[in-house]
């Protein structure tokens, strides 16, 4: 028979591992209406203590979890290095792990965190993840957690961002100085509050130009490079864009290649401005016009809430929020200087 565990009793009764723990040593912190549902459920059950991972529990790993998409984009490498930069000095081990931008992978390192693996979690959530998150508004009870760039609004929680919409807009009204009239942007996922945000940013500088805010001017790629080229291909062909947004490192790279492949010239029949923190960036031909964010600041500001709160427990972690902003980099893939 499989052992019954402090998990398997929170399912049961809908309760916070946390609750169940306190309730079965008896805190004063838990009701006694709570603790003699727990008790009884756990006769029910014959659940048996485990000695070893209660010790567990108790003791720090001194390890905290790093959640990203994928480490090819230099936005998450350049967070991954401002966090190693506050996680050694705290004498603390950094574990990385992969989604690839898969909601069920996410899924699954999520929960493995509920054994008490890592003091605590660092994440930034990947595009499949919808508004209403699969376990992480229960975890946020449980462990300490800090979302960067990528967020769950609906999730009561750290946060630490940066200016998306202030820069869409910065963006967008750098290409009307160039003389753009017929603006696209290029988003990863309607999922995402940072899409919906430089979304929203782009309609504002269209508006406040005097442009018409075409919505449809707002387009959402795969996350497959060969299925986003044949998007990007289709609607070069049909809206006869002057100027493009590229809100991710990916999607500014398939612009390039698109408009190689198409005959396309750089800025001349198409002016494009991307997301980026690429060091290359300026190399490319032309060299590309950037948002660049504060993807160190943001990495290292992260893990800096996130060790207040691992060494202060009244530490109000789930109240704070950070909006640092990015800075748009002119180079030859524009016209306006």
């Amino acid at each position: 028979m499989e052992n019954v565990t402090i998990r398997m009793l929170a399912e049961r009764l809908q309760l916070s591992t946390a609750t169940i723990s306190k309730a079965l040593s008896n805190s004063h912190e838990i009701s006694e209406e709570t603790k003699q549902r727990v008790l009884a459920l756990a006769r029910e059950l014959n659940y048996v203590p485990n000695p070893y991972a209660s010790s567990l529990r108790k003791k720090a790993s001194h390890t905290i979890a790093v959640v990203i998409p994928e480490v090819a984009d230099s936005f998450f490498a350049e967070a991954i290095n401002g966090i190693e930069s506050v996680a050694q000095e705290k004498g603390y081990h950094v574990l990385i792990y992969l989604t690839h931008e898969n909601s069920g992978k996410e899924r699954g390192i999520l929960k493995d965190f509920q054994s008490g693996r890592v003091d605590g979690v660092l994440i930034s959530v990947t595009t499949e993840t919808a508004s209403a998150p699969h376990g992480l508004d229960q975890l946020v009870k449980e462990i300490p957690i800090v979302f960067f760039d990528r967020v769950c609004e609906d999730v009561i929680a750290a946060k630490i961002t940066t200016d998306d919409a202030a820069a869409a807009y910065k963006a967008t009204s750098h290409l009307v100085a160039g003389g753009c009239r017929q603006i696209g942007l290029l988003a990863a996922s309607p999922h995402l509050s940072i899409s919906n945000r430089r979304a929203e940013g782009f309609l504002q500088a269209l508006a406040a130009h005097g442009l018409p805010q075409n919505k449809a001017a707002v387009t959402y790629c795969s996350n497959d490079h060969a299925t986003t080229k044949q998007l990007l291909k289709k609607i070069f062909r049909e809206q006869q864009y002057d100027g493009i947004i590229a809100t991710t490192e990916k999607l500014a790279t398939a612009v390039y290649e698109v408009c190689e492949e198409m005959n396309l010239r750089i800025p001349q029949d198409l002016q494009v401005i991307g997301f980026s923190n690429l060091s290359t960036a300026r190399f490319l031909n032309p060299s590309l016009t950037t948002i660049s964010q504060p993807a160190f600041d943001m990495g290292k500001a992260a893990a800096t809430l996130l060790f207040k709160a691992l060494k202060n427990n009244s530490f109000a972690l789930s109240e704070q929020q950070q909006v640092i902003p990015s800075a748009l980099i002119v180079r030859k893939s524009t016209i306006a200087t």
